[in-house]
């Protein structure tokens, strides 16, 4: 189980209002996704302040650094309206592309907790994850939240924008779903896929 490695956790909260912007997810489903060349180091999952995704993310721009926020469109609804929101896909977690040097910029930043760490050091969060996220969203795939789930039938996919990736299979009614896990942080998603495009492994 992935321990947490404690960062820098006193914030000013007058620092949260410099990075006051337009919250607007783009094509994709990231949010604000900086386009640098990949990989400058190891992908790495951070720990944040509830709600604090976005603002953790105008910072990391701001440093040049790289990072990674997967979003989905969820519909809140109240007694006299309803709204179109983009809701981070893994409440409370940002992912950060860098070479471990460079970890104080991120350890800086306005909400940020802490790096997620195994054995007492930040753990890389495989490529091939990461991978698979960024192609699903950039073909428009909508990903949903899910139990995390770690056992199950395992299949690869072999044929559209998820091909490579590996994940479980589940049945739900007559469609299938194929449901990704990141188990550093024990989060899932889910995507409805066509039960031709996988192998079972």
């Amino acid at each position: 189980m992935a321990e947490l490695y404690l960062g820098a956790e006193a914030v000013l909260e007058n620092t949260l209002s410099n990075f006051e912007a337009s919250e607007t997810a783009v094509p994709g489903g990231t949010f604000g996704r900086t386009e640098k060349p990949l990989p400058v180091g190891h992908w790495y999952a951070v720990s944040v302040r509830p709600r604090h995704e976005k603002v953790v993310t105008r910072h990391l721009e701001h440093q040049g650094l790289n990072y990674f926020l997967p979003v989905y469109r969820s519909v809140r609804r109240w007694k006299d309206r309803r709204k179109e929101l983009d809701v981070a896909l893994f409440p409370g977690y940002v992912f950060v592309n860098l070479n471990l040097r460079d970890r104080l910029g991120v350890l800086r930043a306005p909400g940020i907790l802490r790096f997620v760490t195994f054995q007492g050091q930040p753990a890389v969060v495989p490529d091939s994850e990461i991978r698979a996220l960024e192609s699903s969203m950039s073909a428009g795939l909508q990903p949903q939240p899910h139990p995390y789930l770690r056992q199950g039938t395992k299949v690869r996919v072999k044929h559209g924008p998820l091909v490579g990736a590996e994940g479980i299979m589940i049945r739900r009614k007559d469609r299938f779903r194929l449901v990704l896990s990141i188990d550093l942080i024990m989060r899932s998603v889910m995507f409805e896929v066509d039960e031709a495009d996988v192998e079972p492994l």
